[in-house]
């Protein structure tokens, strides 16, 4: 039996993203560091300068692990891995309503009442529209 042969594909699209991207980071470097070393630049500006291009280093990384991933998938776990007892939280339990409250029922006959008139004004309009 032979293995099938993988062919790497061609991004135009992602390549072109990444390239823009990393080019972009490079000249927002560029830019702080010629605000550091202008008359009011100060270290925040050389903090900046040096974090872009490990941003754009990270574009970089980012698309490489990104085709990695892609051409050669995790291999699939023999076994399920299974969640721990108590390791989340249990759910909160609902507590128990008192079945003769007036004021519940009172409010579940407005909420019936107005569901109702509510169905019938939707059934007046769907009537007219066909």
């Amino acid at each position: 039996m032979s293995t099938p042969v993988r062919t790497r594909r061609r991004r135009p699209a992602a390549i072109a993203l990444v390239v823009f991207a990393a080019l972009g980071c490079l000249a927002l470097g560029w830019w702080q560091w010629t605000r550091f070393e202008s008359a009011s630049g100060d270290y925040q500006n050389l903090g900046y300068a040096l974090q872009w291009p490990m941003f754009a280093a990270f574009c970089v990384y980012a698309y490489r692990k990104f085709v990695r991933y892609e051409e050669l998938p995790p291999a699939p776990r023999e076994t399920v891995t299974e969640i721990p007892a108590g390791l989340l939280p249990e759910r909160p339990k609902p507590e128990p309503q008192q079945p003769d409250d007036p004021a519940l029922r009172e409010y579940n006959a407005y909420l019936a009442e107005l569901a109702k008139d509510d169905a019938a004004q939707q059934k007046r309009t769907t009537h007219e529209h066909t």
